[in-house]
């Protein structure tokens, strides 16, 4: 079930309605979990039962490590439930990569072995959801929190709907209290969420739908364009990623806010990080922190030499790479984003401070660190790295006539879209008030959103299908 779909439409207000109705906090517990497995059903129901595996595996790893104390009972139950998890993810989501890798290896070395494959559909949400379930045990183990024993408590935090498939991937510690509260109903939590969800119905419609459509026929046949047109679909992509996934983290935190849940904030005005470091703090932010929390510092992160803290950060954003998928294309993304991060340290300790203007000095950062990303996402859309190669060396050499796609109008209204998208952008990193949108009068501010709303149902692209995060 597609939050930008009629099902959701017509799902979403009666889950709300028949939350507040319920009376007590079990009956309200147990219909989300119902309500959110229905949710994850609507896409694979088989797969419902590896959602109930790996939450059922991480509540007894979690109870274990809470009733024993030998330190290294508590580290095998930690890895047994950590081992399990991952080796489920592994199996749906790299096996077959890994298999492939593999069998070329052997091939090359004229041995004739080859790792059976299996054709398994990737459960949609899965690398999310065990990431949550894996930080949750770790949790539990360091002593951070202590152990749910509420199964269906438990349950539902691996699997609430809003932000079970693609986050932002939540920390038992922020939602389980939140669970066991009686949420009253507040018209503040429904405008704001109602609002919020507004927003990210514009970004995932308006901007990365409209403007997929251009992505995807010139990538898809790259040959067959010019390097301005790939230029051209670059820089679209590199919107087209982030509205359709901060559109996607707003529709969750908005719709969680409307029955009371605070999830936290995924994205933070990205393109306006004036540092690849300071992308990262802005960008996913779930996820960042997660690797942070879960991979860079238990690995020394900078308390160590300084070749191996850069050495850390390297390994991390590779490792950030591969849990995007089973492709090499990701593997490099990774990996060129974790070289920015070790440059960026390096060009701080070579070169001298340059004497210009502060607000000079933070736009040229902006636009260098902007173009930088921009041309890491080569790397993430391109089908294969033959292809990601052949886009760069054509964006450099190939000056072609530019591909209008559906027409110049078409292009126009994209161009529109990412306009208004960066000039909210702006109001909210420099804090400007819009009286529209602020203002205390009721009239006003329903008038204000029904024309939003109007807005979008008028320039939305209805052809975009599923978010992109979805395959990951």
């Amino acid at each position: 079930m597609l939050f930008n779909s009629l099902e959701f439409i017509l799902f979403f207000p009666i889950v709300c309605l028949v939350y507040y109705l319920l009376p007590g906090i079990k009956g309200r517990t147990i219909f989300l979990l119902l309500a959110s497995y229905y949710f994850y059903m609507c896409w694979e129901p088989v797969y419902a039962l590896l959602l109930l595996t790996s939450t059922s595996i991480t509540y007894i790893s979690a109870l274990c490590m809470d009733r024993f104390r030998s330190r290294r009972r508590r580290k095998i139950s930690l890895f047994s439930g950590i081992f399990i998890n991952l080796g489920i993810l592994f199996f749906y989501k790299y096996y077959e990569f890994a298999g492939s890798l593999i069998t070329d290896f052997f091939s090359l070395l004229n041995i004739g072995i080859e790792i059976p494959r299996w054709n398994v559909l990737l459960p949609v949400g899965i690398s999310f959801y065990i990431f949550q379930a894996v930080g949750y045990a770790v949790d539990v183990y360091r002593g951070t929190i202590k152990a749910e024993k509420n199964f269906v408590v438990y349950a539902l935090f691996i699997s609430f709907f809003p932000q079970l498939v693609a986050g932002p991937i939540e920390r038992a510690k922020n939602m389980l209290p939140q669970f066991r509260e009686k949420h009253k109903f507040s018209y503040e939590n429904f405008d704001t969420g109602l609002r919020l969800m507004i927003w990210g119905f514009f970004m995932k419609l308006c901007v990365a739908d409209r403007v997929s459509t251009y992505v995807d026929a010139v990538y898809n046949n790259y040959m067959e364009h010019s390097g301005v047109s790939l230029l051209l679909a670059t820089f679209f992509f590199t919107f087209q990623i982030y509205c359709d996934f901060a559109g996607y983290s707003l529709i969750a935190i908005g719709s969680s806010k409307m029955m009371g849940f605070t999830l936290m904030e995924n994205f933070h005005r990205p393109y306006f990080a004036k540092s690849i470091k300071e992308f990262w703090r802005r960008w996913h932010i779930s996820l960042s922190t997660w690797f942070k929390d879960y991979l860079y510092i238990p690995l020394g992160g900078n308390r160590v030499g300084h070749y191996r803290h850069l050495w850390n950060l390297f390994v991390t954003f590779l490792v950030s790479g591969i849990w995007h998928g089973a492709n090499l294309t990701f593997v490099l993304w990774g990996s060129l984003h974790g070289l920015y991060q070790i440059v960026g340290i390096e060009k701080n300790r070579l070169l001298p401070k340059i004497n210009v203007s502060k607000r000079l000095h933070a736009v040229f950062n902006c636009l260098v660190t902007f173009v930088l990303v921009m041309f890491a996402w080569i790397f993430f859309r391109a089908n294969d790295l033959h292809s990601a190669f052949s886009i760069i060396a054509k964006i450099f050499t190939d000056r072609g006539p530019l591909f209008t796609g559906e027409g110049i109008p078409s292009l126009l209204l994209g161009f529109m879209c990412i306009g208004i998208l960066m000039l909210k952008e702006i109001k909210d990193e420099m804090s400007i008030k819009v009286h529209a949108l602020n203002a205390e009068n009721y009239w006003v501010r329903i008038i204000s959103i029904s024309l939003f709303i109007a807005f979008i149902i008028l320039t939305a692209s209805f052809n975009g299908g599923a978010f992109i995060y979805f395959q990951f």
